[in-house]
Order: structure tokens, then C-alpha cells, then sequence
């Protein structure tokens, strides 16, 4: 079969089961119908898997453990529809050039483009890399029930390929997250009297410094350190000094710093309690020498630091972000993906992994 024959007959399935999986609600957590879908498709395309939870793994037929491994990684889960959507979110309508619904950018297009591709290497010999393919469970809550939960059932992983919208560029570094809840006490008192000592009045300063903080090292890739105070609680009743005022600080990491370094800086210019909610979320980075990176360049596509934060941030390997779809899109109202992206993202993801694996 001609290389085109194939790609339009690829694509036109692509196209028919991306429908099916918007079709099929996947909120975080909720990913069983999801999955199931999943299952009977890879049991018709004659796959053999592994299901663990609302996770799937399939390995290429002619795997070789003396061989490195590339995995194949996107999400099935989505975020709960938004309050502005104008059309159904689990209809996935097609009209003119777009694929609509939720799920269909972030991240369904890509999920499928990559299994689509996973299909045409499954039964291919003599490759230099085994391929193992993951549809995975709560990426959009980074909950420990997804590819963090799978992570011992595969085996040691060379490369990953992570499939996000990134319009198929290549998102060779990601920021990663630190979340911190922090809490500055004073002394409840009466506010119609010279009592107590007010909280808010004693957090100002610490939310100042977190508005004009700059860490003085700045990545290559993904620019400086950003933190943002983006949630705010104090106070009772309006006629008392209250005597706790609570405050979350959105920190999105660089590869100049570790999560423990960051905080120790932090420490060293507060006056709050923090408390990190997680240190789980690293930053990621692959090297622009990279035989995939170096490929993705030759195919005309650009290398850039990506500010959002996905899977990667929990994968003790080498990976790659790249995918149909624009990040833009995402947990937006009226979500879509446009046909011809799903056709350019399943054709550049063979190119590139035709280009390492022979």
C-alpha cells in the first residue's frame, strides 16, 4: 500500500474513533468507559494489553528486554466541561474543518494519532527500540492513579513521547508545579478597639515579596521562575481582628532549581508557615541533541519550552511533549480539533519515529 493510501485510510479511522471517545464522557476519575472503549479496540485491531485500573498497556509484538524501550504516552481523562460551552460537549459533531467536543485537543487527537501509529510498528521486526503504549487515567488532576500508578508494570524507559497539543512542535522542556499553602498568625481582637494584631495587615509583606521576587537563575528553555498568590482567606465577621490569614502561591518551576531549593530560598524571605502540597511535579528537559529532537527539527517543526504542565512532570525518564492541537484550546468552552491536525500529527509522528527505530 502506498504511503498516501495508507495515511487517508489511518486518518479516516482516526477521525471515526476520536469521535466515539468524545462521545464517551472520561472526567478525571470517571475514565471507565473510557477505557473499555479503549479495550475492545485494541481487541479488534488483535493487541494484546494490560489493564491496570483505568489504565491500558500494550507492548509491540517482537519485544526484545535486551533492547532500550520508547513509550508512547497520552491521556484518556478530561476536565468537566465549562459553563460557556454553546454546544453538547459529548457530541462530537463534525462542521466544516473542525472535530468538536470534549476531549478533542486536550487530549484525545493526540491519544489517537499515537495509537495509530503504535499500530502500524506493533507487528514491525527488527526495530531499534521496543514501543510500549500507554492510554493512561487522571492527568489533568495529576492524580496518583495514572501513569504514575504504571510506572513499575513497564519496563525500564529510554524515551517517552508525550502526546499534548502542542501543534506537533516539539516542547523539549516543561515547567513544573509547586503549590504552597501558606498561613501568617497574628491575635484576634476587637476592630472597634486597639486590640489584637491583624493577620492580613502582618501577610502583606510576605505577598508583596511573592509579587516582586525574581530568582536570579533564569533557564534556557523555559525562562525564569514564576509564582503567583492566587488564592486569598482571612476573617470571621467584620468586627473582628482576624487572627489567620491564609494564602496559595502557584509556583511554576524551571530546571535551574530544584522544588527544595526553591523552598529553602522562600524560607529564607517569609515570615509564613508553608507547607508544600506536593513535590511530586518536576520540570522536564531533553537535550537538543537528542536523535528525536534533531529529527523533529529536520521535519521543519520548532523546539520551544512549554509553561503548561502534564504527565512528564512525573516521569523519572527522558521525554519529548508533542502533539496535534493547540494548548490555547484546552478547558475551553466549544473545545475542537481540526481535521487536518490529526492528519499531520498521525504523518510527523511516524516520520519521527520512523527515524529512530530503523
Amino acid at each position: 500500500m502506498q504511503e498516501h493510501d495508507w495515511l487517508n485510510n489511518v486518518y479516516h479511522e482516526t477521525v471515526n474513533r476520536l469521535q466515539e471517545l468524545v462521545a464517551t464522557p472520561s472526567l478525571s476519575k470517571e475514565e471507565g468507559g473510557a477505557t473499555l472503549l479503549f479495550e475492545n479496540w485494541m481487541k479488534a485491531d488483535g493487541i494484546a494489553y494490560v489493564r491496570k485500573g483505568n489504565n491500558l498497556i500494550a507492548r509491540s509484538l517482537y519485544t526484545d528486554h535486551s533492547k532500550p524501550a520508547i513509550l508512547l504516552n497520552s491521556h484518556l481523562d478530561t476536565v468537566k466541561p465549562n459553563a460557556g460551552y454553546t454546544k453538547d460537549p459529548f457530541n462530537a459533531v463534525i462542521a466544516g474543518e473542525k472535530l468538536y467536543g470534549l476531549g478533542s485537543n486536550d487530549a484525545g487527537g493526540a491519544l489517537m494519532c499515537l495509537y495509530a501509529v503504535f499500530k502500524q510498528f506493533y507487528r514491525s521486526e527488527d526495530l531499534k527500540y521496543n514501543l510500549v503504549f500507554a492510554a493512561t487515567a487522571e492527568e489533568e488532576i495529576s492524580g496518583r492513579n495514572g501513569i504514575e500508578s504504571i510506572i513499575t508494570e513497564i519496563e525500564p524507559i529510554d524515551l517517552a513521547v508525550v502526546g499534548e497539543p502542542t501543534q506537533m512542535h516539539l516542547a523539549v522542556a516543561e515547567k513544573g508545579l509547586l503549590v504552597l499553602d501558606c498561613v501568617v498568625y497574628g491575635k484576634a481582637g476587637h476592630a472597634a478597639r486597639n486590640e489584637g494584631e491583624n493577620a492580613i495587615y502582618k501577610a502583606l509583606k510576605d505577598l508583596a515579596w511573592f509579587q516582586s521576587f525574581s530568582f536570579p537563575l533564569v533557564s534556557g528553555t523555559l525562562g525564569e521562575v514564576k509564582m503567583s498568590v492566587t488564592m486569598i482567606e482571612a476573617g470571621t465577621q467584620h468586627n473582628v481582628v482576624p487572627a489567620e490569614c491564609k494564602f496559595t502561591v502557584d509556583i511554576r518551576c524551571t530546571d535551574a532549581y530544584t522544588h527544595e531549593e526553591l523552598l529553602d530560598i522562600i524560607k529564607a524571605h517569609t515570615s509564613c508557615a508553608i507547607k508544600p502540597r506536593s513535590l511530586r511535579l518536576k520540570p522536564s528537559a531533553i537535550s537538543m541533541d537528542h536523535p528525536i529532537v534533531k529529527a523533529g527539527i529536520k521535519l521543519g517543526r520548532n523546539a520551544y519550552g512549554s509553561p503548561t504542565t502534564s504527565d512528564q512532570a512525573l516521569m523519572p525518564f527522558t521525554s519529548l511533549k508533542i502533539g496535534p492541537g493547540d494548548s490555547a484550546r484546552s478547558h475551553q468552552a466549544d473545545e475542537f480539533i481540526y481535521l487536518q491536525e490529526l492528519k499531520e500529527g498521525i504523518q510527523l509522528y511516524h516520520q519521527l519515529l520512523t527515524s529512530i527505530l530503523y
